[in-house]
């Protein structure tokens, strides 16, 4: 006589883990470009510190841009080479406030369609830190609002994150340069346009059903919100690829607006 045992119940995905699948044409060229602009900084920054912050900078905005506007992967292309060039120009930002607004919005997004575990509501806690530390305050809140903006996620456990004081400053030249601070009040001013509801069709990575269109819309309206107090609190370079793809989606959808057909 044998003894069946009940199978365990597979233990939940990270709903932040989002790994490139190659076979998608986008994150192809996401990987393809992030190497190209790594080794561009190299010759046009002379250090491959700089070079790493660059080639950070261009495929952040694309991850950002892809979480923002799922339906969508040439917003993300695109968005890939204009951070590029702010980080070539303006000097490479922060990659911890990067990071920490990247998970943010996937949370609150949704894409991967899995809810949170405990072990994400820690990462964010941890990003949360690590960007307050280095002086982006509103990076730091995005990543620990995140969970509360998110139905079935809700958490209290990244807010401590923003209390950290900084300890540092991101880049010796400080927390905002020209091109940042363009790139920001250019996003900004396309609010209306950004935010407004849009249809949603893409499937989650590893949910049976589509991504929500009212958590994108909700993803969207934080995002804007990050980049206006990065822009009053002068924050605003660790926030260059996020204003980024903001700008590339809004640009597509202000496109789309003028290209329908009067009735």
């Amino acid at each position: 006589m044998t003894i069946q045992t009940p199978n365990k119940a597979p233990a939940p995905q990270p709903a932040l883990a989002r790994p490139l699948d190659f076979s998608y044409p986008s994150n192809r060229i996401a990987a393809a470009g992030a190497v190209g602009a790594i080794l561009l900084g190299r010759v046009v920054r002379g250090n491959w510190w700089d070079a790493l912050g660059v080639g950070g900078a261009a495929f952040s905005a694309w991850a950002i841009a892809r979480e923002l506007d799922p339906d969508s992967p040439q917003t993300a292309n695109a968005a890939l080479p204009v951070a590029a060039a702010a980080a070539l120009i303006g000097g490479p930002g922060n990659p911890l406030a990067a990071f920490a607004t990247l998970s943010g919005l996937r949370l609150i997004a949704g894409t991967t369609g899995d809810p949170a575990t405990p072990l994400d509501h820690q990462g964010l806690l941890v990003q949360s830190a690590l960007a307050a530390a280095t002086g982006n305050r509103s990076a730091a809140l995005l990543a620990a609002a995140a969970p509360l903006l998110t139905p079935g996620s809700h958490s209290w456990l990244p807010a401590p994150g923003v209390l950290m004081p900084q300890l540092w400053r991101d880049h010796a030249a400080g927390l905002t340069t020209l091109p940042a601070a363009l790139l920001g009040l250019g996003a900004v001013a396309l609010t209306p346009t950004f935010t407004a509801p849009e249809p949603v069709s893409s499937p989650c990575d590893r949910a049976p059903r589509t991504v929500r269109a009212q958590e994108v819309q909700r993803a969207r309206q934080a995002a804007v919100i990050s980049l206006a107090l990065g822009l009053g609190g002068g924050g605003v370079r660790g926030l260059v690829p996020l204003a980024d793809a903001v700008i590339t989606v809004g640009l597509r959808r202000v496109q789309q607006g003028t290209a329908k057909p009067k009735s």
